[in-house]
C-alpha cells in the first residue's frame, strides 16, 4: 500500500512536481506533463512518450538527451487526457515533427490518437508507435495488437538514440516499429498492487500460487499456477519468451540480445538477482549472448508483487542503438556527446494562444457552429437518463452523463472563442478539445476527434457552403472509425455511424440539412437494430449476451445528435 501521500486526488500531480524539483537539470514542467530542460534541436523529431502514473521509473523518469522529449503524465492507471499529450507535444516539437509512443492500451490509443488529429490539423507531422510486446495478451500472428508492458524500455530506448543520433521522422518511425517487433515479454505476479488511499489490492493471489501473464494497470494475470523456487519462475519466463524466438542469420539476428528482468513494485533487487543467476545459466545454455542486460525497476505497477522478463532480438542497428550513451532521471548510461544543449526558455500554454484571425464570413460559420452544439447540448441533456439505462444493461451506466458533459463542455468552449472572434475550423477544434477534456472516456475522446476532425475541413478564411458541412461530417466519421478501431456487428457507435455515412453520400447532391436529416433516419434505424446482437467490443463485450435486447448507447446517441444536426441545418 502507499504509507507517504496527502490525498489520493493530488498523488499523481504531486509525484511528478517532486521528480522535477529533484532533477531541474533534466526537467521541466509544463501543462499535462514533463519536457527536457533544453529546447529539442530545430528540426529534430521530438519523441513524446506516456501513458498513466504508477509506472516509475516510466514514463516521465526517461526524459533526457538520448531518449524521450517529454512525457504526458496521466493519472494512476490512466491515460493522459489529449489536452495533456497536446500541450506537451506543443511544447516538445520544434519543425521536426513527433514520434507519439506509447503502450497498445485502448485509452491510450483513444487520445494520444486525438491529440494527434488536432496536430496534424494544425501542420504537424504526427506518427504512433503503440508498443505490443506482452506474448501473454494475444498471439504470435497478432503482435502488434497486443499490450504494452516492460518493453517500452528498450523501444523508447532505441527509437531516442536513433533521434539523437541524427534520424528524422521517418526514420525514427521505422526503426522504432523495428524495436517494437522485436521484442518480447512475459510476466508473473505474486500479489495485486494497491492505489494510493486504498486498504485493499486491485487483486489477490492465493498463497503457494503465482498468477501468469499480469498487466501493468493492475491486471491479475490470464491463469493462476504454483509458486515455485526461483530457478522455476527463471525458467518459467525465459520459455515463454524465448518461444518466439526469430530464426538466426535471418535479418541479421544471430543470437545477441538485450534482456531486461523487471521488478513490478515489491520484488527486492537482491530477489531479482537471484533470478537472473538462473536466466543468464539459461541464456549460455541457449547460445544466447546477452547485450547490457538489464535488472531492476523499469516499468512498474505501484507496489505489485511481481517480476517480467523481456528480450530483444537484435541486429546491428539496434544493437548500436540499445547500446548508446543516455541520460535521464531514471535512466543513465554512459557519457553523452559534448553538444550544446541551450536552456529552455519558454513554455507553450493554452490559455496564451492567440485565436487565429478570421473572415467575417468564417465568423457568421462559427456563430451557427455554436447553434448545432448548443442543440447538441439540449438533446443529450433531455436523453441523458435513457442514455444511462440502457448502458447499465451491459455497461457501467455512464455514457448519459458522459455525452451531457461533452456536450456542455463543447458548447462552452465554441462559445467562448466566437466570443475572441474565432472562426470556424478554430471553433471546432477547441470544441473537439473541449468534448474531450469534459467527458473522459471512450466515447468522450471518439466526439472530441469527430468534431477536431470536422474542424480540419472548415476554414477560418472561408464560410461553409453544403458541400463544406458534409465533408466535414463525413471526416469525423472517418476520425471516430479510425481511432475506435470498431467495424459494423461490434455492437459501438460505427453500426449507426457508417450507414449514416453511406447514406448521406448517397443524398450529398441535395441540400446538407435535408441529406443529413435522411442520413439520420437510416443511423436511427441501424441503432435500433444493435439490439439484435451481442456486443463484441468495449467493456460491453465481457456481457455481450446480457446486451441482446438492447439497443447500444453510442449507436443510439450518434443517430439522435445527427437528427438534431440535419433539424438545425434545415432552419
Amino acid at each position: 500500500m502507499t504509507y507517504l501521500l496527502n490525498s489520493p486526488g493530488d498523488f499523481a500531480d504531486e509525484a511528478v512536481r517532486g521528480l522535477v524539483a529533484a532533477h531541474p537539470d533534466l526537467l521541466v514542467a509544463v501543462p499535462g506533463g514533463v519536457v527536457r530542460a533544453s529546447t529539442t534541436p530545430k528540426g529534430q523529431p521530438a519523441l513524446v512518450i506516456g501513458g498513466g502514473s504508477g509506472h516509475y521509473p516510466a514514463f516521465a523518469g526517461w526524459v533526457g538527451p538520448g531518449m524521450g522529449h517529454g512525457a504526458p503524465c496521466g493519472n494512476i492507471f490512466s491515460s493522459p487526457s489529449a489536452s495533456e499529450v497536446y500541450s506537451v507535444v506543443r511544447n516538445a516539437e520544434n519543425g521536426g515533427g513527433v514520434l507519439l509512443g506509447f503502450g497498445n492500451y485502448a485509452g491510450d490509443v483513444l487520445h494520444f490518437g486525438l491529440a494527434a488529429e488536432k496536430l496534424r490539423h494544425e501542420g504537424i507531422d504526427v506518427r504512433i508507435v503503440t508498443v505490443s510486446d506482452d506474448i501473454a495478451s494475444n498471439s504470435p500472428d497478432n503482435h502488434r495488437d497486443r499490450r504494452g508492458v516492460a518493453g517500452d524500455l528498450p523501444v523508447f530506448k532505441i527509437v531516442g538514440a536513433a533521434i539523437e543520433s541524427g534520424a528524422d521522422l521517418d526514420e525514427a518511425e521505422r526503426i522504432a516499429w523495428k524495436a517494437n517487433d522485436a521484442t518480447r515479454s512475459f510476466g508473473v505476479a505474486f500479489d495485486g498492487c494497491t492505489l494510493p488511499g486504498a486498504r485493499e489490492p486491485l487483486f489477490h493471489v492465493e498463497d503457494g500460487s503465482m498468477a501468469l501473464g499480469l498487466g501493468i494497470h493492475g491486471e491479475p494475470g490470464v491463469r493462476d499456477t504454483r509458486l515455485g523456487t526461483a530457478a522455476e519462475v527463471a525458467d518459467l519466463l525465459f520459455d515463454q519468451v524465448i518461444a518466439e524466438e526469430p530464426p538466426r542469420g535471418k535479418n541479421g539476428y544471430d543470437g545477441r540480445v538485450a534482456v531486461i528482468l523487471n521488478g513490478l513494485g515489491t520484488v527486492k533487487y537482491e530477489e531479482l538477482f537471484v533470478v537472473y543467476t538462473r536466466i543468464a545459466e539459461r541464456l549460455a545454455q541457449h547460445g544466447l549472448t546477452a547485450v547490457r542486460p538489464e535488472v531492476g525497476e523499469f516499468v512498474t505497477s505501484l507496489d505489485m508483487a511481481g517480476v517480467s522478463l523481456t528480450m530483444v532480438f537484435l541486429d546491428d542497428e539496434l544493437e548500436r542503438h540499445w547500446t548508446a550513451p543516455v541520460e535521464t532521471p531514471a535512466y543513465r548510461r554512459g557519457a553523452m556527446p559534448a553538444v550544446e544543449r541551450p536552456a529552455r526558455t519558454e513554455i507553450w500554454d493554452v490559455g496564451a494562444v492567440e485565436i487565429p484571425e478570421a473572415t467575417a464570413d468564417s465568423r457568421e460559420c462559427a456563430r451557427r457552429i455554436v447553434t448545432v452544439l448548443e442543440a447538441f447540448e439540449n438533446v443529450c441533456a433531455e436523453n441523458e437518463a435513457e442514455l444511462g439505462r440502457i448502458d447499465a444493461v451491459a455497461g457501467d451506466g455512464d455514457h448519459g452523463q458522459g455525452m451531457t458533459f461533452g456536450s456542455r463542455g463543447a458548447a462552452q468552449a465554441a462559445r467562448d472563442a466566437v466570443d475572441r472572434s474565432a472562426g470556424a475550423r478554430t471553433t471546432l477544434l477547441l470544441a473537439g478539445q473541449a468534448w474531450a477534456d469534459a467527458a473522459g472516456g471512450t466515447s468522450g475522446a471518439l466526439w472530441g476527434a469527430a468534431l477536431t476532425s470536422a474542424g480540419g475541413v472548415f476554414s477560418d478564411t472561408a464560410g461553409c457552403d453544403d458541400r463544406t458541412v458534409v465533408d466535414a461530417v463525413r471526416a469525423g466519421i472517418d476520425a471516430v472509425l479510425r481511432l475506435g478501431g470498431a467495424k459494423p456487428g461490434d455492437k459501438t457507435m460505427v453500426d449507426a455511424a457508417v450507414p449514416f455515412r453511406d447514406a448521406l453520400t448517397e443524398a450529398s447532391d441535395t441540400k446538407a440539412g435535408a441529406a443529413i436529416a435522411t442520413a439520420a433516419q437510416v443511423a436511427r434505424e441501424a441503432a435500433q437494430k444493435t439490439a439484435e446482437f451481442p456486443a463484441r467490443r468495449g467493456r460491453a463485450r465481457v456481457l455481450g449476451d446480457k446486451s441482446v435486447g438492447t439497443p447500444d448507447p453510442g449507436a443510439v446517441s450518434f443517430a439522435l445528435l445527427m437528427k438534431t444536426l440535419g433539424e438545425q441545418l434545415s432552419q
